[in-house]
């Protein structure tokens, strides 16, 4: 542990203030070798010193030019072992230098130092070993030492290299863990605007109607409108409850409330009734089991086109279709009647996503819907969904006589 926050306040060091220690320390050890010689053997003179001073000042810039310092370094040191100087450290300022080539470069460029060092540190050895009573060395072990510093280097640069890109794979993980937790939280808000929509829009829809109902009839018909109160009542009751089981989910971490099913259809559109519009419903899924959520994606697909019928259309009737036909579940809706306006006369703020809402269930369980005018006067709304959750299919053509419109961009103003 000592040892880690030794090295740890030394890479917290300006490169500047580490450069002149390793200077300073380097600087101590050669002097002392160069110094003291053995007897009989060459003593410090003017030129060995000068070496020093050389070698040392190109070692305060090794980081800026690491390889002509090795060449600086290595000539002074190849300078001492022919000027007849016998010590160990003397090449302690080379070693320094081409661990700083090492660390600070590339393989190919370490490999290159580590030859052309081997190579010259042998043939100094072979001249001095001629020349000399007592050489420092064999010219192979001579030509060993200098790679030693660069072995030592491409392993800490490898290191490093190899903690960088660790780093560099947990960020890019926990950025992607973000992105993906963002992705999941903008589906889990279109699908809680999606569902608040689907229960506002009808119910609210249904209650205007109901109590427009009740209005006119309070005092011709008072038990007339008593009835369309009373139904006005229950329809905001149902409201209620649909949003506390939707609003649930953001209160805790799973939802309970049981999604809305096909067996639930009588009680929808018997509040649709209700408000003034007769609706013929046809129901035979041929007793398969449907997935829970393609059975909440049919029911909301009717539920948001019978809300249609009711704020956009001047039809009195309407018909609803679910049925199985070759592994897929049908949902049709089709009124009779023509729009209460011209598209372009709907205001801005009658506009809303339900088309695009019903595109956008259907497509999350692997279906597609489709709608358009009938040729004659009335509207239809199909929607083909995968009897298993998930299975992609495409939306076959409506069986109506005119061509329908593929469910895209356009707004509620422009269609129920």
């Amino acid at each position: 542990m000592t040892l880690d926050r030794l090295a740890a306040r030394v890479r917290a060091l300006p490169p500047i203030v580490a450069d002149l220690l390793v200077v300073a320390v380097v600087g101590a050890f050669t002097t002392a070798d160069a110094a003291v010689n053995e007897p009989g053997y060459r003593q410090a003179d003017a030129l060995t010193w000068a070496l020093l001073v050389v070698s040392l000042a190109a070692l305060a810039c090794r980081r800026r030019w690491p390889v002509p310092v090795v060449c600086v370094t290595g000539a002074a040191c190849s300078g001492w072992a022919l000027h007849g100087h016998i010590g160990e450290l003397l090449n302690l300022p080379v070693i320094v230098a081409l661990y700083t080539v090492a660390v600070l470069g590339d393989r190919r460029r370490t490999l290159w130092t580590g030859a052309i060092a081997a190579t010259v540190s042998g043939l100094v050895a072979l001249k001095v070993g001629r020349d000399v009573v007592n050489p420092q060395g064999l010219p192979v072990l001579e030509m060993v030492w200098p790679l030693v510093p660069l072995l030592l280097g491409e392993v800490v640069r490898t290191r490093r290299e190899l903690l960088a890109e660790y780093a560099a794979r947990a960020a890019r993980a926990e950025e992607d863990r973000e992105r993906e937790a963002a992705r999941r939280v903008r589906q889990e808000r279109v699908r809680v605007a999606r569902e608040i929509h689907d229960i506002l829009a009808h119910t609210v829809s249904a209650m205007t109607v109901q109590a427009g109902v009740a209005l006119d009839a309070l005092d011709a018909a008072p038990e007339v409108s008593r009835q369309a109160m009373t139904q006005v009542r229950a329809s905001g009751k149902e409201a209620v409850r649909e949003l506390r089981a939707t609003l649930s989910v953001l209160r805790a971490a799973e939802s309970t409330a049981p999604a809305p099913r096909l067996d639930q259809l009588d009680e929808l559109v018997a509040g649709v009734e209700a408000g003034g519009v007769r609706v013929s419903l046809r129901r035979d899924t041929r007793g398969a089991a449907l997935p829970a959520v393609v059975e909440a994606t049919a029911y909301r697909i009717v539920q948001e086109a019978l809300t249609n019928v009711v704020k956009h259309s001047a039809a009195r009737q309407a018909a609803v279709s679910v049925t199985c036909e070759g592994g897929r579940l049908i949902v049709e809706v089709v009124d009779e009647g023509p729009p209460a306006r011209p598209p372009a006369a709907a205001p801005d703020s009658e506009r809303g996503f339900g088309l695009i809402g019903m595109r956008e269930r259907a497509v999350a369980v692997g279906g597609g819907v489709r709608h358009g005018p009938v040729p004659g006067g009335g509207f239809r709304v199909r929607a083909e969904l995968p009897t298993e959750a998930g299975l992609p299919t495409e939306a076959g053509p409506p069986t109506t006589a005119g061509p329908p419109t593929e469910a895209g961009p356009p707004t509620e103003g422009a269609a129920p």
